[in-house]
């Protein structure tokens, strides 16, 4: 069953998406992201820059690399090259994240987001998937 893990009152989302994405790159566990297209490329971006030393290896997903590459970026899970780990950058229930062995659940902090998220912890807590809180400092 999919582990999943909130990580919420993150004051900057894509920030702190990108050292999530290290963590896991660095551990060695393929990540998918998944959000909206402008996200995506937001988050790519900062991927670029977050880290001036640093590195994460990632591509969209109709990169013909994605299959070799840690961190996929992903608008849908249709074809999704990877299965370990999901980081939810949306606010809606990610499709098919039962087919990943865990899932990073990232809440923002305006009023929307919290709402959005809520849902997803009831309904992921209602069906029994385990549950981990990580409460940020605003």
């Amino acid at each position: 069953m999919t582990r999943v893990d909130f990580h919420t009152n993150v004051a900057d989302k894509l920030g702190y998406a990108c050292r999530l994405a290290r963590k896991a790159y660095l551990a060695g566990q393929p990540l998918v992201v998944l959000g909206e297209p402008a996200v995506l490329k937001a988050f790519d971006e900062r991927l670029w820059t977050f880290a001036a030393l640093e590195f994460v290896p990632h591509c969209m997903a109709d990169s013909a690399l994605a299959a070799q590459t840690p961190v996929v970026l992903c608008a849908s899970l249709d074809g999704a090259p990877h299965h370990q780990v999901l980081m939810n950058l949306g606010q809606a229930l990610p499709a098919s994240f039962a087919s990943f062995e865990r899932l990073l659940e990232l809440v923002g902090t305006d009023a929307q987001e919290l709402q959005a998220g809520r849902e997803r912890y009831r309904f992921y807590r209602d069906r029994g998937y385990p549950l981990a809180n990580h409460k940020q400092d605003a």
